[in-house]
């Protein structure tokens, strides 16, 4: 008889045969651990996607991965606590190879007519071309202002009564004291995903804003997209260490919305949750399965044992098994999960559809969240299921396992 060498092809072998003695009952254990690796992949993937969801929704828009500004404006917002020298400070931030994108804002209050009531508005001085796409504050496609033209927010323009080629005059005090007053075209009203801008924003080229509140060559932020949205803080320290924004004060995200952080961090405990309690039912499977086979080949066991195989050896062949088990549904279940996500990565999850209709949209921190977003997958997350279920396969083998080499040979021969 060919000895039983662990790691050998022999052992190899039998280990296959043995898995596939029963093969009704390996083929359901093999479906229900691929269910599991689906179900975790796909629920993951909306995990993730829901993670991203939140990230992008306070990123894009409004806040970016980093921000600038001078110390205090945040608080204050009075409109003489400005950065200066902007073009120029521009110019030293996009040279970060993280940057994916860098614009500055002002914001001046000031009083919007069409007629002869007033309303009290937020004029936004801003760059359309690289604030305008997915995620960014401006719908696209993006649309260059040129001088005396301004785009106001939808809900702001149905209360003044405003249309596309009216004109809009604007009434405010410079930086300096003096009147800022000027006559803009509307052309166009947009809906963003920031409930401010909707209500009150009126929004003007920023060189264009600059020259209305006699502020040349200022701002009141700065706001950074990275090419690495993980790596915000990396990137913050370097802005920060920049010789023009020197006194300055540069934050990532996780520290303008600390709030949001939490939520995030509820999704990642629900996540893992989820992957343990799935996989508490695969090892159920596993030893389950594993478990009636080594019932029944008790007497097998029981002649290699008095054949003088060590029990170390029944214990590999056992493992094997489990491990050659768990590899099979991992393989089909992940593959099953990749293209599940696959497909709904590409079509999305309309959320609201999913819960019987209603709004497409949602308005939580100032801001509309849109409810539909898109499952996604990483490497990692294929990898690290995949190596759950072999971490759990070995596992739920280990007492079949030693069960089978602590037998008696005499005992076991006989079948007890």
């Amino acid at each position: 008889m060919t000895p039983l060498i662990p790691g050998s092809a022999t052992t190899v072998r039998i280990a296959w045969r043995s898995l596939w003695r029963n093969p009704r009952r390996t083929s359901l254990a093999l479906a229900a651990i691929g269910l599991s690796v689906t179900l975790v992949l796909a629920y993951t993937s909306v995990l993730r996607a829901y993670g991203d969801w939140i990230v992008d929704t306070i990123t894009g828009p409004m806040l970016g991965h980093v921000q600038a500004h001078e110390p205090g404006w945040r608080s204050d917002r009075l409109i003489d606590q400005t950065l200066r020298d902007v073009d120029r400070v521009l110019r030293q931030v996009r040279s970060d190879p993280d940057v994916a994108s860098a614009t500055a804002r002002l914001y001046a209050p000031a009083l919007a007519a069409r007629g002869e009531e007033g309303f009290a508005v937020i004029v936004i001085g801003l760059d359309t071309a690289v604030e305008s796409g997915p995620a960014r504050l401006l719908p696209p496609p993006g649309r260059t202002l040129r001088q005396r033209e301004a785009m106001v927010g939808r809900q702001l323009g149905a209360s003044m009564g405003l249309r596309v080629g009216d004109q809009l005059a604007i009434v405010g005090q410079g930086v300096d004291g003096s009147l800022a007053n000027e006559l803009f075209t509307v052309v166009t009203l947009v809906t963003t995903s920031v409930d401010l801008v909707n209500r009150q924003g009126v929004m003007i080229d920023l060189t264009e804003a600059q020259t209305l509140f006699a502020m040349p060559g200022e701002a009141h932020e700065l706001v950074i997209h990275s090419v690495r949205p993980a790596a915000a803080r990396e990137l913050a320290a370097r802005v920060a260490a920049m010789p023009v924004l020197a006194g300055a004060e540069v934050l990532d995200w996780e520290r303008l919305a600390p709030e949001m952080i939490s939520l995030i961090q509820v999704v990642d405990i629900a996540g893992l949750l989820v992957l343990v309690l799935v996989f508490v039912a695969a090892i159920a499977g596993v030893a389950n399965t594993m478990l009636m086979a080594t019932f029944e080949r008790t007497r097998e066991f029981g002649m290699l044992l008095a054949l003088g195989v060590r029990p170390v050896r029944i214990i590999v062949l056992v493992l094997l098994e489990s491990l050659a088990l768990g590899a099979i549904g991992a393989l089909v279940g992940a593959a099953a999960g990749v293209i599940l996500v696959a497909v709904t990565h590409r079509t999305g999850i309309d959320y609201a559809t999913l819960t019987g209709g209603g709004p497409g949209e949602l308005s939580f921190a100032g801001l509309r969240w849109s409810l539909r977003f898109y499952p996604t997958l990483t490497a990692l997350d294929v990898v690290r299921a995949a190596a759950a279920v072999g971490v759990t396969s070995l596992i739920a083998a280990a007492w079949p396992a030693l069960r089978a080499s602590r037998q008696e040979p005499a005992r076991a021969l006989r079948g007890l």
